[in-house]
């Protein structure tokens, strides 16, 4: 199925911040999306799904093709995974079921290696994309987006009925061109896993540490030694990639540097994770890095500490220690 020949039905599996940005997008451009709903599903049949963009300005998608059931859905040409890595595993039940004959399964998700945790669950006729957000963006309340800033994806081909690599390249053009035909901007990249250690360098610093500080990029930025620290952090994941590979452009990690210091301020998912005591993903942004570097023979051990702190705070919360003994 190509874009010059019928549009193709897209379904948006996990609408939070991500999923309801890009439906959102994807539907006001045309296309026929379909959105899998639980908690919200009521919120957003009542009053629509809104984005409050300061790049766009307001956006309101109503009504919406919502669903409370992935049974309810149609088929489904492409399907946008926005739920957390750490989900995964309940996931492939529901994505299998949404996705038409040969569907492209895009996840947009951070870390490393979270196309490999779907690719053992999911049928080899499917083919598994990876997708690379460099957006600000957050859930405000039920059916509610804030979109402070970017909105790039970069796609990138992980596995499927796709063999040849001139195939595989043509499925990630056709997503790149889609994605842009709803005025977002997206490029298709040749290497995923080169594109997966560049979205690391800014992940691996901004959103530990702002659990570890509880601080947005504004305060993190506007402090001398946790600059340093960020630099470093950014530099020892730099480090990691090229070990495994994956040599990345020059001063990249100042031009993301310098990118974060002109966002507004922005507390990354990972924090919202902590703050709404969801379980936070570290096994992606962090254990599957550190364990491929020190597979390659390069240790990370500024990004292994950080790890550290965020594995006790983590577990500790999930243990639902007492406030007074907290």
């Amino acid at each position: 199925m190509t874009l010059t020949t019928q549009r193709p039905r897209i379904g948006i599996i996990g609408t939070g911040a991500i999923g309801g940005f890009y439906g959102l997008m994807l539907a006001r451009a045309g296309f026929d999306v379909h959105f899998l709903l639980r908690s919200e599903f009521a919120a957003v049949c009542r009053q629509g799904l809104r984005v409050d963009s300061q790049v766009h300005g307001p956006l309101l998608l109503a009504p919406v093709n919502a669903h409370r059931s992935v049974a309810d859905m149609p088929p489904c040409d492409w399907l946008l995974v926005g739920a957390k890595s750490t989900s995964n595993a309940d996931l492939a039940p529901l994505i299998a079921q949404a996705a038409a004959p040969g569907a492209r399964i895009v996840l947009l998700q951070n870390g490393l290696g979270v196309e490999d945790q779907l690719r053992a669950l999911l049928p080899e006729t499917l083919h598994i994309l990876g997708g690379l957000c460099f957006i600000a963006v957050y859930r405000q309340a039920p059916g509610v987006v804030v979109h402070q800033s970017g909105g790039a994806v970069n796609l990138g081909y992980h596995s499927g009925p796709a063999s040849e690599s001139a195939q595989r390249q043509a499925v990630v053009e056709e997503g790149a061109a889609l994605l842009r035909a709803a005025g977002v901007d997206s490029q298709a990249m040749a290497d995923l896993q080169q594109a997966r250690w560049q979205k690391l360098v800014w992940n691996v610093p901004y959103n530990g540490l702002s659990v570890v500080l509880q601080a947005g990029t504004g305060a993190l930025m506007n402090d001398p030694a946790v600059r340093e620290l960020i630099v470093s952090l950014m530099n020892e994941v730099i480090q990691g990639a090229a070990a495994c590979g994956h040599v990345l452009p020059e001063q990249y990690a100042q031009t993301l540097f310098s990118f974060t210091e002109k966002m507004p301020d922005y507390w990354p998912s990972m924090y919202l994770d902590y703050r709404e005591r969801r379980p936070l993903e570290l096994q992606a942004i962090y254990e599957a890095p550190l364990n491929a570097a020190r597979a390659a023979g390069c240790d990370m051990p500024q990004v292994r500490m950080l790890y550290q702190a965020l594995t006790f705070i983590d577990r500790r919360q999930r243990a639902d220690v007492p406030a007074a003994l907290a």
